[in-house]
């Protein structure tokens, strides 16, 4: 399988999206410049976290009008998997790829630490390798995560079961202590009505390494991957024979 990987001038979470592609899932992997039209032949394009042209005006609102973006749009409406991590997503919706907003993070600070996600659809081609409710540990990394959206999109996305992650506890309970930025409804992850869309805040390419000793965002890599080869994609076993999932 061949990833894309978009850089945008402030992208910084390029190369992490890249290693854990090429060198810990084992696939073939390229970066595509922002100023480029030409997707070369991937199978999955990857928005990386940083800070898109300075994060000037909006977080992604100057990205969304990148020439490479016109081809990601296209590549979405034709069906193609497309998956926005933090700034990513924040380009996704501005794009217009997503519904709905991004916020500044209710504590008005920047927050750095690892947080707990639960998987409430594991029945998309980014989480098949998960269980519903199974409780994920990723580390996030933003100001501006703030989901919001009106109620009537808020409901189409409950009902048609859009909502791929909600920020939770390590019980697995949703709840404002375990929201990290005052997103809507707990939302830490939205997909768009085809399915081929992954809009979210935590990064799933910074929990990869078992030199980390944390591989759980392999998962969405190993599903993503399983699901355009329809194989079973075998995970990288943690270091320590498990994941140190933070206490």
């Amino acid at each position: 399988m061949k990833f894309g990987v978009v850089v945008f001038p402030g992208s910084n979470c390029d190369h992490d999206a890249y290693y854990a592609c090429k060198k810990i899932m084992g696939q073939d992997a390229v970066f595509l410049w922002h100023k480029e039209a030409d997707l070369k032949g991937v199978d999955a394009i990857i928005l990386p976290g940083g800070f898109a042209y300075g994060d000037y005006l909006r977080c992604g609102a100057i990205a969304r009008f990148s020439p490479v973006m016109k081809e990601v749009a296209r590549f979405a409406a034709s069906g193609g998997t497309v998956l926005g991590i933090c700034n990513g997503f924040q380009v996704l919706l501005e794009a217009g790829l997503l519904p709905g907003v991004l916020l500044r993070n209710s504590s008005l600070r920047f927050v750095c630490k690892y947080i707990r996600l639960r998987v409430e659809n594991a029945a998309t081609r980014f989480t098949n390798r998960c269980a519903r409710g199974e409780v994920l540990a990723l580390p996030v990394a933003h100001g501006e995560g703030n989901y919001f959206t009106d109620p009537g999109t808020l409901q189409r996305l409950e009902d048609e079961g859009r909502i791929v992650f909600r920020y939770c506890d390590a019980s697995g309970t949703a709840s404002p202590e375990a929201n990290p930025n005052g997103s809507l409804a707990g939302i830490a992850g939205i997909i768009n009505e085809k399915g081929n869309v992954l809009g979210m805040m935590p990064h799933p390419e910074r929990a990869v390494d078992p030199l980390l000793h944390n591989t759980h965002g392999q998962k969405l890599f190993a599903s993503i991957i399983g699901s355009f080869l329809s194989g079973e994609p075998v995970l990288v076993p943690a270091r320590a024979g498990r994941d140190a999932v933070p206490g």
